[in-house]
Formats: structure tokens, C-alpha cells, sequence
């Protein structure tokens, strides 16, 4: 589409409105392509009259195309292929052949304001598609739609699009009073899955269709109204565990109904594959729930204990191991939130910034910038790297501290900041022979998880740790401490 846009941009000379029906008919044609067993061109006339320019391409997923190359972008000159000429003189469709006789060229104009200003040609191979019942009623329902392409009337401007809807799946054809007057294999053997036991030939397809759907009331206006042909949609319909779309083309030739065209598509696989993998996240949420309250349970306990004792050391060696588990269940309750497996790490830091705000109610804490979704194996080892040395933070510059997490990501690597306003790192600072566990453990983490850490003091005073990492667990260049 943006291929599209530009060469309409630089070649022609077409209004938004005009740009608008040229981008909602290459949304829809793939239907009309597999149809007419045929390659659809778009072209459009250069500003200056000189000739055309192929502006998109549909290749036809039932027969053979008619171009090995890529044909958009393609310019033709003015008389070098009359029956363009004739169809932007016209006005009207017209009909060719080529010089060896092997392809059938047919021209459509678009319209608007009584000029012409595009062309979809229609290019058909002399062998191509089915000879029988089948391939008469596919080409039958292309010329229709090509036809409503002339008159304005196609693509319909209610449709809700889908460029994955082909005809493979199955095609039936009704009449103006909604009576099936052609159904392929396919939508035969389609709707047999589904439970119906009569042959769909002759058949009102908006009183079959309803039985064929459960409900709980029994009813569904939607699927009569689909199935009728009076109005575009989609529908489905489930029954007998077979799930079918269906979705109505409704036909017109000049404003007057003309029937419609049902097109079907089995989507019982792809309808159980989804509803195993919701079963699936709902387990695994099921799961990071019942950890966090675990794990929160045994932080609070921690926390209890180091209450209880008159160790200054144990007081301090429960606290700490209090706050590590806890920044652990601050992942798996994200997690537990979360429908795609992935951790919000902004969530995780407003989480951390909570659970030491409750240790040190005085601490003014705070988060600045974004670093967005991370994933499970990333975020856990990194939230407990965060979780020290925010607690490390706000215990060493004492009552009125000052913290700010600053978050920034470019890419698939995140830098996250901590400044305080304490009185700084001492000289000749090493986290390795600082003999305090946490700051041991967090360079441990991120060496292991290919990050790196790093550690200095500010300018106007306090310290300031830098943490890096990256999506990816295996190191990209050197990791470590800085």
C-alpha cells in the first residue's frame, strides 16, 4: 500500500477521495482475482496524458498468473495498448486479446465526476480455471463484481475487510430472494461439518444458518441477516464442534439487488487453537498469582522475624532477605496481570519504589522515563538488582531521602538510574569487597544476565548506580562493573 501511495503521488493526478476507492478496492479484489481466475492490475493515467502506470498487482490464488515479473510501477505509453484507450475514451468495459492468443485482456474504468480516473485490468489465461459448473459460477460472480467496480458500487463501503478472505474455502451463490442457487464443494462439505443434513442447493440460507448456530436463546439476527445477502458482515457459526465465517457480498446492478455471494471459511482449527492457548495464559497467570502470594507470604514472615529479634545483624539479614523475595513477587505479580507472558519493567519499578516507600514512609521516591515490556527471564533477575539498590539508596541517605529511578530505553538495551542525595560512595568504592551481600549479589546478576552496572557519585552529591541490559540473555560485547 505505501508502494501504492507514492507512485499515485508521483505519477498521477487523483483527489483523496478518489485515492480513498483506490485503496479500499485493493483491499477487497483478491476476492474478485480467484474469481475470474485472472491477474488484476491497477492503473491509473499519468498527470500529463502520456499513458499508465501499474500502481498494484493481484495475483489469483486459483489458476496460474499471467506475470513471472512484478508488474507494479510498469508505465505503458499512450496507443501502445489500445483497449486502455478505448476504456478511458469510453468510459465503458472493454475486451482484447493478445497477440499470441494465450491471455484475455479486459478493462474496467473507475469513475468519478463522469471522467476516468483508473483502470483495473483483467488478464486471464486461455486455460485457465475449471471448464465446469464450478468454474462457470466463479466467473459469473467475477463479472458481477466487476461490473459493481464500474458502476461505484464495489468495493462495498460497509465491509469490515479481511485481505486473508479467499474463495477457497467455499462460495455460494443466492438468488435476490436469498435462495442458494450454486454452493462449491467446499461450502457443501463445510456446512456437513457443521451438522446440516439437506443439500444446499434450492435451500434459504438465512433459515438454515440460524439452526446451525448455537445459542443460548436459540437466535441470532446477525447470522439470518449475513446469510440472507441483504447486507454486508461476517458472521460465524458454531455447531456440532465445527466453527464456520461466513460473510456476505451482496450484489447490486444499478442500486436494484441481484442476490449476493456467501463466501465460507472453516475456522475450527484456528478456534481451537486459540481457545487452547486462553486456556493456557489463564494457567500460567493462575500460576505467577499463586507464587506472588507465596512469595509475599514468606517476605512477610521475614519481615515478622526481623521484628522479633534483638540482632541488629539479624535484624538487618532478614530485612534484606524480606525485601529480595518481595522484589521477586513484584515480577510474577505483573506477570499475573499480564495476558502476554511479557513484564511491564515501568510497572515493575513503581512496584519496587512502593514496597521501599513502606519501609521508610519519610523517603520521597519516584520514577522519570519508560523502558516498556521485558521478558519473564530479563525482568526477575533485573528487579532484584533494582530492589537492592533502591533499598541500598534509601538506608544510606537516612530520614528524608531523596530517590529518582530515571528509566530510558533505545532498542533492545534499557538504562536504568538511581540517584540519591545521601552522602555518596566512599573512596575507593568496590561492590566486591564492600562485604554487604546485596551489592555482591546484584553484580552477580548482571554479569551473569550480560549486563552491566555502574557505579559513581554525583556532582552536587550522592551516588548514582547505572544499570544496563538487554533483551537478550547472552552478553553483547563486555558485562559487568563498572
Amino acid at each position: 500500500m505505501a508502494d501504492m501511495a507514492r507512485l499515485v503521488r508521483e505519477h498521477g493526478d487523483l483527489t483523496s477521495e478518489q485515492f480513498a476507492r483506490l485503496r479500499d478496492l485493493v483491499a477487497d479484489w483478491s476476492v474478485i482475482a480467484d474469481l475470474a481466475f485472472a491477474d488484476l492490475v491497477l492503473w491509473i493515467p499519468t498527470w500529463n496524458g502520456g499513458g499508465y502506470v501499474a500502481v498494484a498487482h493481484q495475483r489469483p490464488d486459483t489458476a496460474r498468473t499471467c506475470f513471472l515479473d512484478d508488474v507494479v510501477g510498469t508505465f505503458i505509453p499512450r496507443g501502445r495498448r489500445p483497449v486502455m484507450d478505448r476504456a478511458l475514451s469510453s468510459a465503458r468495459p472493454q475486451v482484447a486479446g493478445s497477440r499470441s492468443g494465450r491471455v484475455r485482456h479486459q478493462m474496467y474504468p473507475l469513475i468519478s465526476g463522469g471522467a476516468v480516473f483508473a483502470l483495473v485490468g483483467r488478464y486471464t489465461l486461455a486455460d485457465a480455471g475449471d471448464a465446469g459448473r464450478l468454474g462457470e459460477a466463479y466467473r459469473q460472480a467475477a463479472d458481477d463484481l466487476c461490473a459493481m467496480i464500474v458502476s461505484g458500487e464495489f468495493p462495498l463501503p460497509e465491509r469490515d475487510r479481511d485481505p486473508n478472505w479467499r474463495v477457497g474455502g467455499g462460495l455460494i451463490r443466492l438468488d435476490s430472494s436469498g435462495v442458494v442457487t450454486f454452493a462449491s464443494p467446499n461450502a457443501m462439505s463445510a456446512f456437513r461439518r457443521l451438522g446440516a443434513a439437506v443439500d444446499l442447493h434450492q435451500t434459504v440460507l438465512a433459515r438454515l444458518a440460524p439452526r446451525l448456530h448455537d445459542r443460548a436463546d436459540g437466535t441470532d439476527p446477525d447470522v439470518a441477516r449475513v446469510a440472507s445477502g441483504t447486507v454486508a458482515g461476517r458472521v460465524e457459526l458454531e455447531h456440532s464442534g465445527a466453527t464456520l465465517q461466513l460473510e456476505s457480498l451482496p450484489l447490486t446492478a444499478s442500486g436494484v439487488p441481484r442476490g449476493a455471494l456467501v463466501l465460507v471459511r472453516d475456522v475450527t482449527e484456528l478456534r481451537h487453537r486459540e481457545r487452547a492457548l486462553m486456556t493456557k495464559e489463564a494457567s500460567l497467570r493462575e500460576v505467577h498469582h499463586r507464587i506472588k502470594n507465596n512469595l509475599q507470604m514468606v517476605a512477610a514472615l521475614l519481615r515478622m522475624q526481623a521484628r522479633r529479634v534483638t540482632s541488629e545483624e539479624a535484624r538487618g539479614a532478614l530485612t534484606d532477605a524480606g525485601t529480595r523475595v518481595g522484589a521477586i513477587a513484584v515480577v510474577h505479580e505483573v506477570l499475573a496481570a499480564s495476558a502476554e507472558g511479557a513484564v511491564d519493567f515501568d510497572d515493575v519499578i513503581d512496584r519496587v519504589l512502593a514496597m521501599a516507600g513502606e519501609l521508610a514512609p519519610d523517603a520521597r521516591l519516584r520514577r522519570e522515563g519508560s523502558v516498556g515490556t521485558w521478558p519473564t527471564e530479563v525482568a526477575t533477575p533485573m528487579a532484584m538488582c533494582l530492589a537492592e539498590i533502591v533499598a541500598n539508596a534509601v538506608e544510606h541517605s537516612g530520614p528524608g531521602a531523596r530517590v529518582l529511578v530515571d528509566a530510558r530505553r533505545s532498542g533492545d538495551t534499557a538504562l536504568v538510574r538511581v540517584d540519591d542525595n545521601g552522602p555518596g560512595l566512599p573512596v575507593g568504592f568496590s561492590p566486591l569487597d564492600s562485604g554487604r551481600l546485596g551489592l555482591q549479589i546484584v553484580t552477580t546478576l548482571v554479569t551473569e544476565n550480560g549486563g552491566t552496572v555502574d557505579w559513581r557519585n554525583r556532582a552536587g552529591g550522592g551516588a548514582s548506580v547505572t544499570l544496563e541490559f538487554r533483551k537478550s540473555l547472552t552478553a553483547q560485547g563486555e558485562s559487568g562493573v563498572r
